[in-house]
């Protein structure tokens, strides 16, 4: 038995429609990634880009457990000394690009290089309800279904 390798022509990309409202941003990202990368199906092969392309919409209404929205800071440094700025993840998300708490939670979980940054840009990420991508056909995926612990209603 020989291991299976997918070929470049034999790979279809499905376009994924994803509502992120009311969903745990760690759990949907996991699965986005997941999808991104093209680990949820059987002809997974490591080092091509077999995953799906990805719509979330509704990112801005993406929740958090606990007390990570206040506790959670985000570092970065101008280059200046004592340019050393931070941020809360309310303030990312009541901020002008609330789509980027998501974008980056994926971006974490796929790993880097050329491979990596290929999947990446697979991902589309929408503060509202609206996408230009009703031209491809883009499946609606249920996540809140999958596990109870991945909607939170508060």
């Amino acid at each position: 038995m020989s291991t299976y390798t997918a070929k470049p022509d034999e790979i279809q990309k499905k376009w994924i429609l994803i509502d992120a409202k009311d969903l745990v941003v760690g759990r949907v990202a996991s699965i986005i990634a997941m999808r991104l990368r093209g680990k949820h199906l059987p002809t997974y092969t490591p080092h091509m880009d077999t995953g799906d392309h990805v719509v979330v919409i509704n990112a801005d209404k993406v929740k958090l457990t606990g007390k990570k929205l206040d506790q959670r800071r985000f570092f970065w440094h101008t280059g200046h000394p004592g340019g050393i700025k931070d941020r809360t993840q309310r303030q990312l998300l009541e901020g002008r690009f609330p789509e980027r708490v998501l974008e980056n939670a994926v971006r974490r979980m796929i790993p880097e290089g050329p491979l990596g940054r290929k999947q990446y840009g697979n991902l589309r990420v929408y503060a509202g309800e609206t996408h230009p991508h009703e031209a491809q056909a883009p499946v609606k995926l249920d996540v809140a279904s999958f596990n109870s612990k991945n909607v939170r209603a508060k």
